[in-house]
């Protein structure tokens, strides 16, 4: 029986400063006079005690570092001993005797233990592996078609240093007496990969089944290509295999259950005589926030006039009995204008409606408009209709107006006096508008794309969550894929937007943050994002939705998003519309919480 033997140690190498200082006798001059001692100078003192400090430390780390070493040497010395007890105690063993518990090929050597010595505490472990001899063509190019040519044994002993894990390994290998000889069973290959298909190396894999005898529970690491290779499984199904390492996600074979019928990748399963190869994708945790908000929270401005506060602009007018009136006596002129303050809620998400009571008295009016954030001019007559001649019938519906474009207003109001039956006043004005703000305690369900069954689609990631009191929640050790945010009707709100559009793809070892707009449930609701060919997101894009008997146009959010609630279900055209790109239609089925991504190409 050949047998080899080699060792592979883990060193540290540490520098040692010597820190030295010389001191010089003092020169003295011949038949030089001294008249006066100078005494010690607090810079001296410093110079003095810096010089001691760096001298006392160096000794300090001389002696820290020969204790060091002084135990590092004892405890290697004591672990070189371990590992070579045990590999001794495998050289004695016949060749068919040769292997570990629960492993490939089987004995009665444990694969891991833990084992004191000199009061250290070791951690052995023994791996043993039919091997392929490259002199003789490998895998299926192998000469004489037997691929487990000699066991390969490794035996590790690691212990805690002040340093950090240490470790020394011993590796040798051992063949069969005469001629090589074929073992029964096949061969299973295990891959790990990153996302970009790149080999993990030391990743974590565990094999398991219990349905052969004996039972297999192997637990070892992918070598610099990512592969781990074992020669000799014993055919049977059923193997469960597990990838993993620390700071990457998990991937594994599944059962059959009533839950998953039809699961992928199942357990695997060995032929005799065959290799049955599996890859997993495992990379990078990462970490996701979703923060959640009412979208839809009335909001109201008002201005009773109880002093001009909120008046930014008054000709001819003036705050008196809490009301606006045109200013001073008779004659009056024939009209008069007030012009509030700039309307700026926070948090904006639509204007609703403007709303006045005021008197006019025989033929006086009143005109109201709604002029920009910044007072120099009304709102475009193409933003909101009849804004140019003014209203004059309360309440107006400004949910036209949108909030992105115009985040601020003002109500601006002429008042036009008719001699002699009097001049009009204005008793207060109101603004209604909505608001986002943190939604806290909201459920919502967010998945996956990555499958783990097929017929019906079972998710590696399909979990149930709810948001925090601060309307937040952060998934750590996420698994890199396309996740989707859902909110169910039954939680009596609708998924009135999210930014980023869903769904959203989480990269390996990133954080996410998702903000997510939630508005009252509705049974049937559409959500369409709008991009360019870029995949760029639009905003102020015209989205029109009709069908018979409904007619509505929105323009899309910061987040090229628009949403339509209250639907019915059916069948619905759209026809999206951006200066600079060409017109896009098409007819949607909606039903339950309907989604439409929409992709503007530019003319």
């Amino acid at each position: 029986m050949y047998n080899s033997l080699h060792v592979e140690e883990r060193t540290v190498a540490v520098t040692a400063l010597r820190v030295s200082a010389k001191i010089q006798k003092p020169k003295f001059l011949h038949g030089l006079t001294l008249r006066h001692s100078r005494g010690v100078t607090l810079l001296d003192t410093l110079v003095g005690t810096a010089l001691m400090l760096v001298v006392f430390l160096g000794i300090a780390a001389a002696f820290q570092l020969s204790v060091n070493v002084v135990t590092n040497n004892k405890a290697r010395a004591g672990a070189i001993a371990l590992a070579n007890e045990r590999m001794e105690y495998l050289r004695s063993l016949s060749y068919t005797q040769i292997g570990v518990i629960g492993g490939i090929p089987a004995g009665n050597v444990p694969q891991e233990e833990e084992v004191f010595l000199n009061s250290i505490s070791y951690t052995r472990r023994t791996i043993v592996l039919y091997s392929d001899d490259p002199n003789d063509g490998l895998g299926e190019d192998d000469e004489n078609e037997i691929t487990a040519d000699y066991k390969t044994m490794r035996v590790e002993a690691e212990w805690m240093s002040r340093q950090g894990a240490r470790s020394v390994a011993l590796v040798g290998r051992v063949s069969p007496y005469g001629v090589e000889t074929d073992v029964p069973g096949g061969t299973l290959v295990i891959g790990a990969v990153n996302e970009a298909a790149a080999p993990v190396s030391n990743a974590q894999v565990d094999i398991i089944n219990t349905t052969t005898a004996p039972a297999i529970s192997i637990r070892t690491f992918t070598n610099a290509d990512g592969m781990v290779n074992f020669i000799g499984a014993p055919a049977a199904s059923d193997y469960q295999i597990t990838v993993l390492k620390p700071g990457y996600s998990s991937a594994q074979t599944y059962p059959v259950s009533v839950e998953n019928p039809n699961p992928d990748p199942r357990h695997l399963t060995v032929a005799d005589d065959q290799t049955t190869s599996a890859v997993f994708a495992i990379d990078y945790i990462s970490t996701k926030t979703v923060e959640m908000f009412l979208y839809d929270v009335n909001g109201v401005w008002t201005d009773e006039f109880n002093n001009d506060e909120k008046l930014a602009l008054m000709q001819d007018t003036e705050v008196s009995g809490g009301r606006i009136r045109v200013a001073g006596s008779a004659p009056y002129p024939p009209s008069a204008s007030a012009q509030s303050i700039a309307i700026t809620p926070q948090n904006l998400t639509g204007w609703k409606t403007l709303s006045w009571n005021d008197s006019e008295p025989g033929e006086t009016e009143v005109f109201y408009h709604i002029y920009m954030g910044d007072g120099s001019a009304p709102v475009p007559e193409s933003a909101l209709p009849g804004n140019d001649v003014g209203f004059t019938n309360s309440p107006v519906d400004i949910s036209s107006v949108s909030h992105t474009q115009y985040p601020s207003i003002r109500v601006h109001a002429v008042l036009m006096a008719e001699p002699p039956a009097g001049i009009p006043a204005v008793d207060e004005w109101t603004v209604n508008y909505t608001y986002r703000e943190s939604a806290p305690n909201k459920t919502f369900t967010l998945r996956g794309n990555k499958a783990i069954g097929n017929n019906p689609s079972v998710y590696k990631y399909d979990e149930e969550h709810i948001t925090g009191s601060d309307g937040r929640i952060t998934l750590q050790n996420m698994e890199w894929d396309t996740y989707t945010i859902r909110v169910a009707s039954t939680t009596g709100y609708s998924l009135y937007e999210a930014c980023a559009p869903q769904p959203e793809v989480l990269s390996p070892g990133t954080t996410q943050a998702t903000e997510v707009f939630i508005v009252s449930a509705s049974a049937h609701s559409l959500l369409i994002d709008v991009r360019d060919n870029a995949g760029t997101l639009l905003t102020n894009a015209s989205v029109r939705l009709t069908k018979s008997g409904y007619d509505e146009t929105k323009n899309t959010s910061a987040c090229g998003q628009s949403y339509f609630g209250g639907l019915t279900e059916s069948t619905y055209g759209t026809t999206i519309t951006k200066a600079g790109f060409q017109e896009h239609s098409t007819n949607i089925d909606v039903n339950d919480a309907t989604r439409l991504s929409v992709v503007l190409n530019p003319l």
